[in-house]
């Protein structure tokens, strides 16, 4: 019963593969737990209890409620599925709540280690140095996620109209605009490209290691980790912590959460709002070093 519902996320939602990926963990590692603790037990004869019996379970293992919370998510969306095909015809998950989640400010990172970031001279004057600069510049410049930035292909960049298309999750497409600064960097970065792999077609991908292969998504967050390293002492460092500061600095600078939501390509407005956060947390801070009775 997993395999057919993540074939049914693969071919008919289009999920990614990371998607895919936490979802069979998250699936297979539930149906251990009630093999295990409630032997001969079939998917329809599971209920309520069990389920329960599970979260507490991973509490206890101290599992954080956001990992739980995302484990349950699977679940919700299995037993819909199934329950939509006939397979089952009760959902237990009705009748489980889910764990209480702390809400989590996004980490970014300040517009001064932005700037000296790509003022400074980290990057090295040859193709993979002008690469790393180029994949840092565009998730700045962009606020597109790592999947996105990693599948681009030359075909998907206008420089005549500076902006690039995107396509995000569950295949929805988005087109993005970016400034001047990025298109001379961009163009600087075909400059080596062209002269390492010969003119590039519009079906090659743009970012690619020596040898002109797709970069895999670890490799890309090494890049960015690495870089991140020299500017920040943030706690967490990676593509996501780019995209956040992105959204963090277009708010702060005065765009409206509409604009921020298209351009990340949420599906709601309530996934943007959590940048609200962190501009109102800014403005605490300048009020209690300028206001006379803070």
């Amino acid at each position: 019963m997993i395999s057919s519902f993540l074939s049914f996320l693969q071919f008919e939602k289009r999920a990614s593969e990371h998607t895919i990926v936490s979802y069979r963990n998250d699936l297979e590692q539930f149906w251990t737990y009630i093999e295990t603790a409630f032997p001969n037990t079939t998917w329809q004869e599971v209920d309520a209890v069990a389920i329960r019996t599970w979260v507490v379970t991973l509490l206890e293992e101290k599992i954080s409620p956001r990992s739980i919370n995302r484990k349950m998510s699977a679940l919700k969306s299995f037993y819909k599925y199934h329950i939509k095909m006939g397979a089952l015809e009760t959902n237990p998950m009705l009748q489980v709540h889910a764990p209480k989640v702390h809400q989590r400010l996004p980490h970014f990172v300040e517009e001064l280690d932005m700037e000296k970031l790509f003022t400074s001279e980290l990057f090295e004057n040859h193709f993979e140095g002008w690469r790393d600069r180029t994949m840092l510049e565009l998730f700045y410049a962009t606020g597109m996620r790592l999947s996105e930035l990693r599948m681009l292909t030359f075909a998907d960049i206008d420089l005549y109209n500076d902006q690039v298309k995107v396509l995000g999750k569950r295949n929805k497409e988005r087109i993005i605009p970016f400034g001047h600064n990025f298109k001379n960097i961009l163009t600087k970065y075909f400059t080596f490209y062209n002269e390492n792999f010969g003119a590039s077609s519009q079906n090659k991908y743009v970012f690619v290691n020596v040898k002109g292969e797709l970069l895999s998504p670890k490799q890309i967050y090494t890049i960015v980790r690495r870089y991140l390293d020299m500017i920040t002492t943030i706690e967490k460092r990676s593509p996501h912590v780019i995209r956040h500061t992105f959204a963090t600095h277009l708010l702060n600078r005065g765009a409206d959460l509409n604009s921020i939501k298209e351009l990340l390509g949420h599906s709601s407005l309530a996934a943007t709002q959590v940048y609200t956060h962190n501009s109102i947390e800014k403005l605490k801070s300048i009020y209690q070093q300028a206001h006379p009775r803070a």
